[in-house]
């Protein structure tokens, strides 16, 4: 019988220690018992609230401004605020379908396209490879279904699908959109298109001026 009631009492207190005092007000926030117990102050960390006081900063306030670097939020609903041009934000034409090409506004040269080269070593090469062929790094530690720029299914793909797949991601891919400007994407975009010449580039793409350099009669 003593068994029986120690049992009851443990089942009891793992009952109230797991569910709480269900529709009790309390004066004080609820405490986790194993979070609390291992990590104090975890669950309940202090915070401040938009536009509210700190007495940590000289100012007094908790609101600072954005550190060097920061990527602004122009993509999504605020990116449509900011810009009447859909091709540039979201690369799509007015009745919804992909757009093909660069926007009007973008000049694509070499500087763009070095920016591009840089944006892309940075957040693309690790997975896709500095050659764009899909041989990153992360390959070799078994990510294996990054595809190739190289296939004719994402040679044919259009610039604004593109886009598309770097703001919102596809597969394992993540969203890159608050990691890039709409600049970038596009530069990005720039430089894939570049690999992707080279890559299946013949004599015949070779400018007239250049084509001495190279033996090319």
């Amino acid at each position: 019988m003593r068994n029986v009631y120690l049992a009851t009492a443990f089942l009891v207190v793992l009952t109230i220690s797991v569910l709480g005092f269900r529709g009790t007000k309390f004066t004080h926030p609820p405490m986790d018992v194993f979070p609390e117990l291992f990590f104090p102050g975890m669950k309940q960390q202090p915070k401040y609230k938009n536009q509210g006081a700190s007495k940590f900063f000289a100012d007094g306030r908790a609101d600072r401004p954005l550190p060097a670097g920061v990527v602004a939020a122009n993509y999504g609903p605020l990116g449509d605020a900011l810009s009447n041009d859909s091709h540039l934000v979201s690369g799509k034409m007015a009745d919804g379908s992909f757009a093909p090409g660069f926007p009007e506004t973008l000049e694509v040269d070499l500087k763009f396209l070095a920016h591009g080269k840089d944006r892309f070593t940075i957040f693309c090469a690790p997975c896709h490879g500095a050659l764009g062929d899909g041989n990153g790094i992360t390959k070799q530690y078994g990510m294996g279904a990054t595809p190739t720029f190289h296939d004719d299914r994402l040679r044919n793909m259009s610039e604004g699908e593109i886009l598309n797949t770097i703001i919102h991601g596809k597969g394992n891919m993540l969203s890159y959109a608050d990691k890039l400007t709409i600049k970038d994407r596009w530069a990005v975009i720039a430089y894939v298109r570049a690999l992707q010449l080279a890559h299946n580039a013949s004599t015949v793409d070779v400018a007239p001026a250049h084509k001495s350099e190279l033996g090319i009669k």
